[in-house]
Order: structure tokens, then C-alpha cells, then sequence
């Protein structure tokens, strides 16, 4: 077991930039998760790590090894693909074996290895099985397996559940977390999926256009996301994102006014003085408003007792209050997800409502939320405003 630290890593391809100034260390032991959308460059990292890419720039740590110019063979890291990777002519016993027959291992300590991790993975009645005979499941914990027999330094894995279905990739994830718990080995995951990165990781590095975008533990990056990129990738549904103008301590939303919150207020009503930072005064200093995006999770978006609205009639916004017209409802059985338009705001908002609570299109709802729930953001850079 090892850390894995990254500093400064750089991959281009072609005068084209994969990853840039990727910088972070992973400590002995831990779970870290990548996530991001597609094309980020969090699979290049993987690969860069497990030494089937070769970093541009930077320098790379696996343990007190600076490993940027070892083979894969030599960094003692064990990775498992998306397509899981087994030999079809060979048995489950025989690909269990196969790193430990290169490494040349004596068949004694073959034999200890293949029994301990059959019976911890649950594949000892599939030993003398070829993949061909198995399921997707079943075969993923085959390469699991492999990777474990060889007691590597590290564990890198690059969307190893993606093929599975919903139920099969509830059951491996929790088999995964089992299993860290257990070897704590050091291992770096690849997902696009949040619900995996939530629930798996202790650390979560956020990537977007081969840049690192934030990094934390899995409520910070939920709770305190740095920028609007974080807000609306992580969370299911995502962050709503509404754009507003601050004016004389209020927020305009469209048609609708809300008292600005006073930790956006500190922010917003201190930016044309001799304290705040030099750009943002140049930015407000010729008027009395400033844009802002605000953003609220769809969870902290509740429907006031009194319920439906009357026609023409909105609240004054001083007791944190909005109105919103239905205009899609998907039920999901524990909660119903309902989509609503503010007036004179082209973007709609998600919200979720009990499953009781009947809700029809077209209904305009009165919309309660803390107003400490409110997150803004920069709209020129997309910065959170703290």
C-alpha cells in the first residue's frame, strides 16, 4: 500500500491538452473518486497513474517512487477495466492466477491467494467456470479478484460497474466499499456516476476540460460546491440555477423580489467599496445593480402549507417566498419530482414534493425555502460569491 501523489501532471496529445496541472495526493489507505462529464480527462489521469499514458510535464509518486519513466509492469498498481479484461479460454481459477503466474509466484502462495479472494468475492462454486459462463456480475468480480489476488500498492479502476444493471451495481458497489474496508488499499475510481462517487469516496476530485475543479469530501463538494460547473454536476436533480439582479438589498427574480440573504449581501452591497477586491469594484461601479446567479437544490425547495396560489396574486417575497407554475410531474415513488416556471424566468426549476402531495400541471405553487440555502455565483467566471 502506497500514496499516489500528482504534481503538475500535464498530457497532450497531439498539440491537443488532455489533462492540465493535474495536482493532488491520495494518502495511504484512502478511497478517492474522479468524476466528471465525459471527455474531462479523468480516465487519461488513470491511465497517466497506471503507466499506459506517459505524462507530458509534471511528476508522479507511487510511494517515494518517482514513477514517470517505469513501465506499468514496474509501478505495482493493479487496474480494472470497464470491459472487465478476462482470458475466455481460461478458467475463473486460472485468471484469479494469471498476475501471480507472471510475477512468478510459487504455486503455494497461488493456491493460499485464489482461495482467500474466491471465498471473500463469493466465486468459489465458479473456480473451474470460463467468463463465457458467467454474468456481467459475476465476471466483474473476477477482475476484482485478479487485481486483489496481486496484492498491489494501489487499486485503480476506471468505471468498473458501468456495464452493470441498477440492482447488480447497488450490490458491487457495496461489495467495493466492503472490500476497501477490509485491504485498505489505496484506490483511485473512475465514475461518472454520482451516486458511486458519494457513496464510495472519502475524497472527490471534480475534473472538467482536464482541469481540476474542486476537491473534498463528498457532503463539502455537495454542500459548498466551488463553482457553478460542481452545482449542476453534482446532485441528481441538479442545482437549480436562476439568474437575478441585486438592487438596493433586494434580489429580482424575474418578476418576482426576495430580500438578498446577508452572506450574499456582505458580498454584493460591499462591492463598490475600497475593501472589496479591485475587479469586482470595477465591475459595479458605473450602476446600481449587479448581476448574480443564484442557486438552490431542488430538496430546500419546499411548498408552503397554504399550498396553490391564487391567480395574480404573488407573495411580496419578504418571508423567503416564490411563486412557480407547474408544468411537469414525474412521480418516483418514494417522492415526485416536479418541474415549474417562474414568472419571467426562461429556465424552469426542479423541485421534489411527498408523494401525497397531489400536484397537477398547471398548478402555481407557493414556494418556501430558507433563505441560508441560497448559493451565489459569479456569472462572468462562474465562481461561488463567498
Amino acid at each position: 500500500m502506497a500514496r499516489i501523489a500528482l504534481n503538475q501532471i500535464t498530457r497532450i496529445f497531439n498539440a491537443t491538452t488532455a489533462i492540465a496541472d493535474i495536482t493532488f495526493e491520495v494518502p495511504d489507505g484512502q478511497f478517492w473518486v474522479m468524476v466528471g462529464p465525459s471527455g474531462c480527462g479523468k480516465s487519461t489521469i488513470l491511465r497517466t497513474i497506471a503507466g499506459l499514458e506517459m505524462a507530458t510535464s509534471g511528476d508522479l509518486y507511487i510511494g517515494d517512487r518517482r514513477v514517470n519513466d517505469l513501465p506499468a509492469r514496474q509501478r505495482d498498481v493493479a487496474m480494472v477495466f470497464q470491459n472487465y479484461a478476462l482470458y475466455p479460454h481460461m478458467t475463473v481459477a486460472e485468471n484469479l492466477a494469471f498476475g501471480l503466474r507472471m510475477r512468478g509466484a510459487d504455486v503455494r502462495t497461488i493456491q493460499s491467494r485464489i482461495e482467500a479472494v474466491a471465498q471473500s468475492l463469493g466465486l468459489t462454486p465458479l473456480l473451474d467456470r470460463k467468463p463465457g459462463q458467467l454474468s456481467g456480475g459475476q465476471q466483474q468480480r473476477v477482475a476484482l479478484g485478479r487485481a486483489i489476488a496481486r496484492k498491489p500498492q494501489a487499486f485503480l479502476m476506471d468505471e468498473p460497474l458501468s456495464n452493470l444493471d441498477a440492482q447488480l451495481r447497488d450490490d458491487t458497489r457495496a461489495e467495493l466499499k466492503q472490500l476497501h474496508q477490509q485491504l485498505g488499499i489505496t484506490t483511485i475510481y473512475v465514475t461518472h456516476d454520482q451516486t458511486e462517487a458519494m457513496t464510495l469516496a472519502d475524497q472527490i476530485v471534480v475534473l472538467n476540460q482536464g482541469r481540476i475543479q474542486q476537491i473534498g469530501p463528498p457532503q463539502e463538494i455537495y454542500q459548498q460546491p466551488a463553482n457553478q460547473m460542481v452545482a449542476t454536476f453534482v446532485g441528481n436533480p441538479p442545482m437549480n440555477l436562476l439568474n437575478a439582479v441585486y438592487l438596493e438589498n433586494r434580489l429580482h427574480i424575474g418578476e418576482q423580489v426576495l430580500p438578498c440573504p446577508a452572506e450574499l449581501q456582505s458580498v454584493l452591497g460591499d462591492s463598490r467599496r475600497e475593501s472589496a477586491p479591485h475587479r469586482l469594484r470595477e465591475r459595479v461601479a458605473n450602476r446600481p445593480e449587479r448581476s448574480i446567479n443564484l442557486g438552490i437544490r431542488p430538496e430546500q425547495l419546499q411548498i408552503a402549507p397554504d399550498g396553490i396560489a391564487p391567480d395574480g396574486i404573488a407573495p411580496d417575497g419578504e418571508d423567503g417566498r416564490l411563486v412557480a407554475q407547474v408544468t411537469l410531474v414525474e412521480p418516483l415513488g418514494r417522492e415526485t419530482l416536479v418541474r415549474a416556471k417562474l414568472p419571467g424566468v426562461a429556465r424552469p426549476i426542479n423541485l421534489l414534493a411527498a408523494p401525497e402531495r397531489a400536484v397537477q400541471v398547471g398548478d402555481r405553487l407557493s414556494l418556501r425555502f430558507d433563505e441560508r440555502a441560497l448559493v451565489g455565483f459569479d456569472p462572468e467566471t462562474g465562481d461561488r460569491l463567498r
